[in-house]
């Protein structure tokens, strides 16, 4: 793959993440899931916001935040995804832009507004996560450069993305497209209720051989397979999909690929301040490494020492040098 232009390109959910810290006590008051990820309409977004204290506003959406992380390392990565002509949409795009990740796709007409992330982040460092999707549902896929999904080692999907029709069709095509260039699929699982939702689909694309590299956490695992215990969820998919990645916490992660298994231990970290974004940044450790062409121990040590950074501070964007920083962890 000599040929590419792009380390990595994604498509995904064009999010700003509005975070504040808050108590347990008003996560029960609000009757949220503690930790978990729900989607809300415009209505609750505004009801949400309300209750928020003060907050932060910083660009997020999973697959950007992952994006993020690999330009942080050395990547080169571009994005596509929908935001509005609003307020927020200018946002996304300067932050995208700032951290080096080339991004085109027009901004749109109208409402609904940019798609939002209220976060909600207890003294434990957990998040609880509330997503307005908004313009992010509207991606078309005549919005799809495909010479440019074309010219990148990887495409890299999002499960989030997959519950509106328009970016479903969009991500199929995207599939298609960087099939038919002898490029890599990566896909993201997301989130439990988003593979009870579309699992279907999921396991469709893995019988039929489209997804190269599928990461999934360990509940996520169970979902999907239907097996409660790991390794037997491993063992399901181990020859259905070149490569697994499952992270499991604190208790690190597992890859399996070509019949070798690695596991990595979670970094150390003085303290957990905020979740958010851990698997993302995991991911882009994990596929710096796989695009690199090292070993598979390597990627799963560069996911860690990448998600180590982003639990240690608000937000889902790198702070930290991360290629000094797993220059110094790798030496």
């Amino acid at each position: 793959m000599t040929d590419t232009r792009y380390d990595v390109i994604a498509i995904g959910n064009a999010i700003v993440d509005v975070m504040a810290p808050c108590s347990d006590e008003l996560i029960a008051e609000l009757q949220l899931a503690k930790g978990g990820m729900s989607l809300v309409d415009a209505d609750g977004a505004r009801s949400l916001y309300d209750a928020m204290g003060s907050a932060k506003e910083i660009s997020g959406g999973s697959a950007a935040n992952t994006l993020a992380g690999l330009s942080a390392i050395g990547a080169q990565c571009a994005f596509i995804g929908q935001v509005a002509k609003d307020q927020l949409g200018d946002v996304f795009a300067h932050d995208i832009h700032a951290v080096g990740i080339d991004y085109d796709t027009p901004a749109r007409e109208g409402e609904p507004p940019t798609a939002q992330c209220l976060i909600f982040v207890t003294p434990d460092g957990e998040r609880t996560m509330n997503t307005f999707l908004g313009a992010s549902q509207f991606l078309p896929p005549a919005a799809l450069d495909e010479e440019l999904i074309a010219s990148a080692a990887i495409l890299y999907l999002e499960g989030y993305l997959w519950d509106p029709e328009e970016p479903r069709k969009a991500m199929r095509r995207a599939i298609d497209v960087a099939r038919g260039a002898g490029r890599k699929v990566a896909f993201t699982a997301s989130e439990s209720f988003v593979i009870e939702r579309h699992g279907d689909d999921f396991r469709s694309l893995i019988e039929e051989g489209k997804i190269d590299i599928l990461f999934v956490n360990e509940g996520e695992l169970a979902t999907l397979t239907g097996e409660a215990d790991f390794d037997a969820g491993i063992a399901s998919l181990q020859d259905k999909v070149p490569v697994i990645v499952a992270t499991r916490g604190a208790d690190g992660a597992v890859a399996v690929a070509g019949g070798e298994r690695a596991e990595v231990a979670a970094q150390p970290v003085d303290a957990v301040v905020d979740t958010t974004g851990a698997g993302d940044l995991f991911a882009a450790g994990f596929l710096f490494g796989h695009a690199k062409g090292e070993p598979l121990d390597m990627c799963l040590k560069r996911g860690s020492i990448a998600a180590a950074e982003i639990i240690s501070h608000y937000g889902a964007r790198p702070e930290a040098d991360l290629k000094a920083l797993m220059a110094e962890k790798l030496a």
